[in-house]
């Protein structure tokens, strides 16, 4: 029975044993939400069960996910299952948010992955199944929309053994007839329960199930056997496992990865979930088994940390959310000791020490105050000054820094401009309260082209940070495409003469100089005298440099910067009353306005290195793709990701603007990319021209 309302669970006096934390995972439109959706009503949070179309769960509570219909944010919800407390970390699915995803996998110490059985293992199941691998926690999966018409069982096993191997182990099998899903055997202990409606019956086996269901069984007592010594001795001796023999074993198995338990069921219909809750709390680890590495502060020096509530604190903060009306909202993992309200906590990544007010438990959007939140635990407060997502908070005597979250780098840029003159301030707030609530949105602003750029993980995450500033900061922006920094340079000398001479009454202004301007070995301009006989003072060569440099900010072909230009003062003359030096300057600049054009002026454009991982199937595409956007195939072959082929090539910046969308698109999601600037080059004729023609000089 579900204990909601369990004394000792509100006043956190619970055994850190009993905590679970589960991250649950999946490719989107797979049904975690209504998976956990199904747990609330279960454990007895919730007395009726919301729907995703209804916009009424308990996880996804933002306004864009009720608008959107998927998860966009990482949500906790804690609630209490028999003897057990469950933290569940429902993460989304659609990858343009793999950085909550990565956020709700670091305070987790197991995953739940949720697919579908109409349409088995997908990119985003086997990217979360990695995401999971790399943090070194135990997975487990749920075959979801088990009552579908169009959904396979098998063919779903056949696909996640083909992905993940020999380690997936069905523990529950459907029981199918002519009119569908009526209910599964559990293989562990070949009992069978049918669902009549959303009530769970115990049955006997029916007919012709236990030989089909035997073999799977004989595999789950392989792999039991193969945990433990005395267990393989016993398996080839045909003696019968205990069932505490074989609960033990499963957990040892399921913590070292050579178990992947199944499980199915329906997260809409309520069926499956409870015997799912219990498995959870049966097979998967608690806090105490599970290793933490930090590292000392000052040393850097790796710190295995003992989880326990008797030891000194140390949590970190996996998300933040930036709230217009209630601030800041931090919510943390407490690895060791316990953080309390009413205190302080140091802070080792921002040297700083962090005020801590009321402290809550969460429930989606629901917060329950408590005095406060021991080892193995989630919490969440208010209004930290100085923490970020990632840092540690801790006892200043431990001063330890746990290890923080490698979000994703983002994908595509866009420009951005307030729609209203005026809001330029109030954009530039709005979107430094969003990204403290999201590390893998940035902000940047280009000096050269005087553009803000935001950069994102794709089209939807930056379409979502725009509804954003809307609705919860009342903030309208215009997207653009970005600008492209070119530059222009020259291919041949040239040496010309620049002649300021005005005379207005009273002290006139005089200038005269003659430059050679050449091509130079370093981007930044160099500038050399060799002046004889004193035809130019020397006290007027620093006001010619200077009127060149200031005039290279902008070319005569498109008003770009002009670099690898070399230009020497040969000659000149003076007046000794009307020269001066913004005389020479002025000078200067008309010299270098005539020099560029006889000295063969060429646009420039910025040149990338990409790193594109793909799978093999669709190399041909990619290929022709990078040939489309005038690039330059450099290397291909296999690389250091699993499954995925490196086409590495050198391609223009400005072919670049949403390669992030269109890899998606062609790869299905399992495509992946980095591109680096790496120099200028000369751009071909007409897209020389299209340069000129589009800057209006």
């Amino acid at each position: 029975m579900p204990l909601s309302g369990n004394k000792n669970f509100k006043e956190g006096l619970y055994n850190m044993e009993n905590i679970r934390n589960i991250a649950v995972m999946g490719h989107g439109k797979g049904g975690k939400t209504s998976i956990v959706e199904a747990m609330l009503l279960n454990a007895g949070v919730i007395k009726r069960q919301g729907t995703v179309a209804d916009g009424n769960t308990v996880s996804d509570y933002d306004s864009e996910e009720i608008k959107r219909q998927c998860s966009i944010n990482t949500t906790v919800s804690s609630f209490d299952w028999k003897e057990f407390r469950y933290n569940v970390i429902d993460t989304p699915g659609y990858f343009d948010f793999a950085g909550d995803v990565k956020a709700g996998v670091r305070a987790a110490d197991s995953a739940l992955i949720v697919l579908s059985g109409r349409t088995g293992v997908r990119v985003g199941t086997e990217q979360d199944f990695a995401y999971a691998k790399n943090k070194g926690i135990p997975i487990m999966f749920f075959v979801n929309k088990i009552d579908d018409k169009h959904s396979n069982y098998e063919k779903t096993l056949e696909s996640m053994k083909e992905a993940f191997g020999r380690a997936i182990t069905p523990f529950v099998y459907p029981i199918e007839t002519a009119d569908g899903f009526e209910g599964f055997v559990d293989i562990i202990d070949m009992t069978a329960r049918r669902y009549e409606g959303t009530e769970r019956v115990d049955i006997p086996v029916p007919e012709g199930m236990e030989e089909k269901v035997a073999p799977l069984r004989e595999m789950i007592m392989e792999a039991i056997a193969g945990t433990d010594e005395e267990l393989m001795v016993k398996y080839f001796n045909d003696e019968p496992f205990t069932f505490d023999e074989i609960k033990k074993a499963i957990r040892a198995g399921v913590k070292d990865g050579s178990i992947y338990p199944v499980y199915c069921g329906s997260g809409e219909q309520n069926i499956g979930v409870r015997s799912l809750l219990d498995s959870i709390g049966k097979y998967l680890p608690s806090p105490a088994e599970i290793t933490e590495i930090g590292r000392d502060a000052q040393t850097a020096e790796p710190v295995e940390l003992v989880q326990s509530p008797d030891e000194t604190t140390a949590a970190v903060v996996f998300k933040t959310i930036a709230d217009p009306f209630v601030g800041r909202m931090s919510i943390f993992r407490v690895y060791s000791g316990e953080i309390k309200a009413d205190s302080a906590y140091y802070n080792p990544n921002r040297g700083e020490t962090e005020r801590i007010g009321k402290l809550y438990s969460l429930c989606g959007k629901k917060q329950t105050e408590v005095k406060s939140v021991k080892a193995g635990d989630i919490g969440c407060v208010t209004k930290l000054e100085f923490t970020k997502t990632g840092d540690t908070l801790c006892d200043k005597s431990k001063n330890i820094i746990l290890t923080g979250i490698e979000f994703p780098a983002p994908t595509l840029s866009m420009g951005v401009r307030p729609e209203n003159k005026g809001d330029e301030e109030k954009v530039i707030g709005s979107m430094t309260r969003l990204m403290d609530e999201d590390p893998t949105f940035t902000v940047t602003n280009n000096i050269e082209t005087k553009q803000t750029l935001i950069n994102g993980q794709g089209e939807q995450h930056i379409d979502v940070i725009v509804s954003k500033l809307k609705t919860k900061y009342g903030v309208n922006v215009v997207l653009e495409e970005p600008i492209t920094a070119y530059r222009e340079t020259i291919t041949k000398s040239a040496t010309v003469e620049g002649k300021h001479k005005k005379q207005s009454g009273g002290h006139g202004q005089y200038g005269h100089v003659k430059i050679e301007f050449e091509p130079g070995l370093t981007e930044e301009m160099m500038f050399e005298e060799k002046v004889f006989g004193g035809s130019v003072p020397k006290n007027y060569f620093p006001a010619v440099e200077k009127g060149l440099r200031d005039s290279s900010q902008h070319g005569v072909l498109a008003g770009y910067p002009v670099v690898n230009l070399k230009a020497t003062l040969l000659d000149g003359s003076y007046h000794p009353v009307d020269s001066s030096e913004m005389a020479f300057k002025t000078a200067a600049s008309i010299a270098y306005k005539e020099g560029m054009k006889q000295a063969g002026p060429v646009i420039l454009e910025p040149i990338g290195y990409l790193k594109a991982y793909v799978p093999e199937d669709i190399m041909g595409d990619v290929i022709g793709d990078i040939n489309k956007r005038r690039g330059r195939i450099m290397g291909m072959g296999e690389s250091d990701k699993p499954g995925l082929n490196l086409v590495e090539a050198e391609i223009p910046v400005s072919e670049m603007y949403k390669y992030s969308t269109d890899l998606r698109a062609m790869s299905g999601g399992a495509g992946t990319f980095t591109f680096e600037f790496v120099r200028y080059e000369r751009a071909p004729m007409d897209v020389a021209n299209k340069i000129i023609a589009a800057s209006n000089i």
